[in-house]
């Protein structure tokens, strides 16, 4: 999700029971003010059941009367009760004011989390990457991202695509430092453990592509 769009989600979005939870325009009411979704009108999100319980034991701290998930209380009533009633409250107050001192707040998250740098948005980043990790195709989570471009999807694909080649070479060295260390210790380059050896290995046309995947 996107800081907007955490930012302008109510408890109406979430549903506790289907572990879901729902980005949705909102329109100007007596408890809401109005927001537009970026590239897209409407999409439902998995939340994990960790997430689920954070979100339960949040609620039972929010007084009543406050309908945004993330808003603090204080900062909802000053929209409510000064801003909105003067007309100082715009559409694009609600992408980008929402909240104050957002940055400072997440860089304290971060500190306390030993990292160095980051930003806001490397959250759902990193959300995305763990998606591919993890084998969901680039157009379920282009769907699910709403990019408005295929190829900003692809670009996580790509990064990750490098890092599972990385992970398989060192995958692949630490294997082949195991077997030379058995080799070492029981030599097999005379002609009875040759057979053997060969014996045990799948031919070549019984590999996928030529390229070792089964």
């Amino acid at each position: 999700m996107r800081r907007a769009e955490l930012l302008n989600c109510t408890w109406a979005d979430i549903d506790f029971d289907a572990q879901t939870i729902e980005i949705n325009h909102k329109e100007n009411t007596r408890d809401t003010w109005k927001w537009f979704i970026k590239d897209s009108d409407h999409r439902t999100l998995p939340l994990t059941e960790e997430i689920v319980q954070m979100l339960v034991d949040h609620q039972a701290r929010q007084p009543e009367g406050h309908p945004y998930v993330f808003v603090p209380p204080a900062r909802y009533d000053y929209i409510q009760n000064v801003l909105r009633p003067k007309g100082k409250w715009t559409l694009s107050d609600s992408r980008l004011k929402v909240v104050n001192n957002i940055k400072r707040s997440f860089d304290k998250i971060l500190r306390k989390g030993g990292i160095k740098t980051g930003t806001f948005h490397d959250i759902r980043r990193t959300a995305i990457s763990m998606w591919f990790a993890n084998g969901m195709s680039e157009y379920d989570i282009m769907t699910l991202a709403v990019h408005a471009s295929f190829a900003t999807t692809h670009k996580f694909y790509l990064a990750v695509a490098d890092n599972l080649v990385h992970r398989a070479r060192v995958a692949t060295a630490q294997g082949l430092r195991q077997k030379l260390v058995h080799f070492g210790a029981h030599p097999i380059f005379d002609h009875q453990q040759e057979k053997t050896s060969s014996r045990n290995c799948l031919p070549q046309n019984n590999l996928s592509n030529g390229q070792g995947r089964i």
